[in-house]
């Protein structure tokens, strides 16, 4: 299916791309601060600290997270499954992933009203000694989110009709 396709490559393009120019980002801000702060005497980017902490890494967590769902890269008890008869696995992998569904539309829909919130309120972080609005931050926790369930919803679909034909499940709970 395309629609799948094309939700692949945003995750990949969030996480590689994204992330990837995050992560340079980082780098380059701590290296040009320490070398202002130790060579030169002098904080050549004002606020660094709070770019890092408050915007880069946020970002680089949020956009990865949903590649590493979709690839399985997430820690899971396969022992228990692998026990299991095909039927049974993709019993227990229904159940997992209508678990994992449920917490993740929860905090979908918290981190949502959260991101609007601070939308509405034009949301701002301390970043040297001016304010940046940070709502846009804010607004790649529930995109996130959104990736992860819709991924969720999809292994969730493949689990029923594995359940339904007595298969093996086509994708492990993650």
């Amino acid at each position: 299916m395309r629609i799948w396709k094309w939700i692949g490559r945003v995750d990949w393009g969030l996480a590689s791309v994204g992330a990837g120019l995050c992560l340079l980002a980082m780098m380059l801000i701590t290296v040009i601060s320490v070398f202002g702060r130790y060579v030169l005497g002098m904080n050549l980017i004002p606020g660094a600290y709070n770019i890092v902490e408050r915007i880069l890494f946020p970002l680089i967590v949020f956009w990865a997270l949903p590649l590493a769902h979709r690839e399985g890269t997430f820690p899971r008890l396969g022992f228990i499954s692998e026990a299991l008869p095909p039927r049974g696995q993709a019993l227990l992998a229904t159940v997992v992933l209508t678990v994992e569904t449920a917490v993740f539309g929860a905090l979908l829909y918290y981190t949502g009203l959260f991101a609007w919130d601070g939308y509405m309120d034009g949301r701002q972080a301390q970043i040297g000694s001016g304010y940046w609005l940070i709502y846009p931050v804010l607004a790649m926790v529930p995109l996130a989110f959104g990736l992860m369930l819709l991924e969720m919803l999809r292994q969730l679909a493949r689990s029923l009709v594995s359940i339904v034909t007595g298969g093996r499940p086509s994708s492990s709970p993650g």
